[in-house]
C-alpha cells in the first residue's frame, strides 16, 4: 500500500480595523461552511507570495499588509470518505491586516474556480465552531497563535512583518 503525503497550503487570516476576521462561505457546499482562505503552494513560491496570491484568487483581496506568520506548519487529515490522491494538507498560516474597503471583496476574480459564494467579518474565536469538524483542531491552534497579535496589533504594539 502506498502512504499518501500532505499537500503542502497555505491558510490565510485578514482582520479589519474593528479587529474581525474574514470569514467566507464554500462555493461547493449546500449550508453555510465557514472557513479562512487557504489553497496550494506552488513549487518555489514562498509561504507569504502563496498566501497572497490565494487571497487575491479566492476573494479578489489585494489591500493588505503583512502581520505576522505561525512559525509551524500545521497538518489535518481528510476524511476517509475523500477521495483525493493526499492523506491530509500540511498548512502554513499567515495573518494580513486588510487596508481596503468590503467593496474591494470579489469572489468571482477567476471565474472557472469560484471557491466562495458569501462572506462575514466575525470575532476570530468563533472560526473553530464554524469550520468542517475534521479542520477544528487547526483552527482552535491558530486562533490561540494570532488572537494576541490581532489585539497587540490594533493597540499599536507591532508594525507587522
Amino acid at each position: 500500500m502506498v502512504e499518501l503525503g500532505y499537500r503542502k497550503n497555505v491558510g490565510v487570516v485578514v482582520f479589519n480595523g474593528e479587529g474581525k476576521v474574514l470569514l467566507c462561505a464554500r462555493n461547493d457546499q449546500v449550508e453555510d461552511s465557514w472557513q479562512f482562505p487557504q489553497g496550494g503552494i506552488e513549487e518555489g513560491e514562498s509561504i507569504e507570495a502563496a498566501a497572497e496570491r490565494e487571497l487575491y484568487e479566492e476573494t479578489g483581496i489585494k489591500l493588505i499588509k503583512s502581520v505576522a506568520q505561525m512559525p509551524n506548519s500545521l497538518r489535518y487529515d481528510f476524511p476517509a470518505d475523500f477521495k483525493l490522491p493526499f492523506k491530509g494538507q500540511e498548512q502554513d498560516w499567515v495573518l494580513f491586516y486588510f487596508t481596503g474597503s468590503n467593496e474591494e471583496i470579489n469572489f468571482k476574480v477567476n471565474p472557472q474556480e469560484i471557491e466562495f459564494r458569501n462572506y462575514r467579518w466575525d470575532d476570530i474565536k468563533v472560526a473553530p465552531d464554524l469550520i468542517v469538524d475534521f479542520k477544528k483542531d487547526v483552527y482552535r491552534k491558530v486562533v490561540d497563535f494570532f488572537y494576541p497579535i490581532i489585539i497587540d496589533y490594533l493597540q499599536g504594539k507591532t508594525n507587522g512583518l
